[in-house]
Order: C-alpha cells, then structure tokens, then sequence
C-alpha cells in the first residue's frame, strides 16, 4: 500500500526541515533499487569510483527492506540508523557530499523506505529495468550461481512457483525464498508504479537495461547529472560481467551456501558482514587460512555459465504473464517498450 501524501508533504520540505540530517553525515543520498540483473552491479561499481560519493562498504546492505523502521519513534529512529546502518556499512563516510548504495529488494519494499525519507527529504533513487523475459531467467541463473536455487532447469523453476508461495520445494539454506517467485520479480510495472507512489516519481531516474548496453557512457552520465554530480570524466566503461556458472553443484552449495553450524568458518567475508549481528568480526588466524582456502575453491570451481535456452512454449507463457504489465510500466515510465514482448533471439547474461 503506498504511502499516501507522503511524497506531497516532503516536495514541500526544505532541507534544513530535517532535524535528523546532522547527525546522519549527509544531507544527500541516493540508492540503486533494483530490479535485479538489470545493469545495477555495473552503475554501483562507477559510482564508487566518483571522487565525491561515499558507497557502502557492501553494495546491498538490504536494510531497509529487511527491517521495518517504520513505527519508530524519531529520536530512536536516529540512533538505530546511525548505529546499525550508517556506522556498519558507511564508516569511511566523513567527507563526501553523496552516501549511496545498491539493495535490489527496495524496489520491492517502497512502503519500509518511508524512514529513509524522513531522515533524508532529498533522497534520490535509480531504478534499474529490463525486459522480465532476459531478467527473470538471468535471476534463476544467478540464484543457481550463489546456491539459493537448487533446480537447474529453467521452465522447471518456473513451473514450482505456485508450491514454492506454499512453502514447499524451497531449498534448505535458501536466505531469501521470496527471489524464488520468479513470477513475480518479472512484474516490474506493478512495483515500480507502487514504488513511484511511495517515494514520488520526482526523486527516480530509470535506468533501462536497454539504454545501458546502447551507451554505457552516456547513461552513467545521465545518472551523475540526475545525482546534481559533476562529470568525473570516467571513459572506460567495459562489457559488463557474464555470469557465473560452476563445475561442481555440491561443492559450490557447500561454500556459498554452507550449514548453519559451519557459516561461521565457511561463510564469505560478505555473508559474515551482511548477516553477523556481532561488532567485531574479524577472525582468529586459522579462520582466515580456511577462507584463503575458500576463496581458492570458489575460484577453481568456476565455469561460464550455460547458455539460457528457453522452450517456445515457456516464451509464450511468459509473454502472456507479463504482457499487461509490461504495458502498464510503458505508461508509468512514458517509455515504448513494445519490442520486449517480442521473441527475444537470446538471454543475454549481464551483472
């Protein structure tokens, strides 16, 4: 549910109306929400280069859509985001006149951004979008990829949604089962119309995944004069990456996605960051030779990923699922986008 006359009400604040900006560090910030597979890895990684922003230490803190700030009180709202947002993932923050980061799940969750908005009435926000038939198919790859999705089979994946919204044929040790529902992550005009709604269409740029293969350049451009940022003259903008596939399944679960009672040896340095609740995380020596060891696995097991082959008939279920949405989000980002509902010649796999 949107957040009713809550993007009125904060078109109507100066920055100076905020109490909380001086003790959050900056009176600007901004966040790449998503969708996911839509060239958001690529801006963030620009982004972090520019002299005059502060990105976070890890691109998705996933904060706001994973804790829901939105009862707390003024004062205690303050202190918790400091706390455990600011201070965790922004610690090198003095001296920037941007803070950004990249939480894909916030395009999901624009009613819990509604704190982020009363911290920061300027905030800005880019949204990443792509044609659902190429995202949704890179997503199920990905989540093989990082050991969230066990099923190797495409159309199979898609045809579990409906038993995985019960709960059932969901991974052990999958963290977000919610990215499962490839059915929905692939409605991009129903959320990014609820998104617009809760925060005001005034405070996004959309990203067309479309426009970044076009003009990586440009489009980089385009979002530093949206950020009111100067041109870092940055010219080398190369391919972004391809995806990920692996050698071993086993084994690549077992080091992405390890048991609870190993997480603490096993785990990455980014899972350890993201999910330990713990001030100091740094480990005794022998952790660290087991990680060095890790990494070394992680590296030997890779493998390009397969190429996305798509059924005629999954095409067309697809493009009947998402056809109406596709041409929902035309109207809300003014944009024709006619030609993703045609048969694409393949899935291009991109960060």
């Amino acid at each position: 549910m949107a957040v009713l006359g809550l993007p009125w009400l904060l078109r109507r604040m100066t920055p100076s109306s905020s109490p909380a900006m001086a003790l959050m560090g900056a009176e600007r910030v901004a966040f790449i929400v998503g969708a996911p597979r839509c060239g958001t890895t690529f801006l963030a990684r620009h982004l972090q280069k520019h002299p005059d922003i502060c990105f976070s230490k890890l691109k998705e803190p996933h904060f706001f859509s994973a804790v829901d700030l939105r009862d707390v009180p003024e004062a205690e709202l303050q202190e918790r985001v400091t706390r455990n947002y600011l201070d965790r993932f922004f610690p090198h923050r003095t001296g920037r006149s941007l803070l950004a980061e990249g939480s894909v799940t916030y395009l999901y969750t624009p009613h819990q951004l509604e704190p982020i908005l009363r911290l920061w009435p300027n905030a800005k926000f880019i949204v990443g979008l792509r044609d659902p038939m190429q995202m949704v198919p890179s997503l199920h790859q990905r989540l093989r990829c990082i050991g969230d999705e066990t099923v190797a089979d495409f159309g199979r994946a898609w045809a579990l949604v409906q038993r995985r919204r019960e709960g059932r044929a969901v991974p052990r040790r999958c963290v977000e089962p919610r990215w499962l529902d490839y059915w929905e992550a692939g409605r991009l005009g129903c959320h990014v119309a609820e998104f617009f709604s809760c925060v005001g269409r005034e405070r996004c740029f959309v990203s067309l995944f479309d426009d970044l293969v076009a003009d990586p350049g440009e489009q980089y451009r385009r979002v530093l004069r949206f950020l009111e940022l100067p041109d870092d003259q940055q010219s080398e903008f190369l391919p972004a990456r391809q995806s990920n596939g692996f050698k071993i399944r086993w084994l690549q679960r077992a080091l992405k996605r390890p048991p609870a009672a190993a997480l603490s040896i096993l785990g990455s340095e980014v899972h350890q960051f993201r999910f330990s609740t713990a001030s100091n995380t740094r480990r005794p020596a022998f952790a660290k030779a087991i990680l060095t060891v890790r990494k070394h696995l992680v590296e030997w097991n890779k493998a390009p990923a397969p190429p996305v082959e798509l059924s005629s008939a999954i095409q067309a279920e697809m493009r009947r699922m998402f056809a109406d949405d596709i041409r929902l989000l035309e109207r809300v980002i003014s944009r024709d986008l006619g030609h993703w509902l045609r048969a694409p010649e393949s899935v291009a796999e991109v960060a």
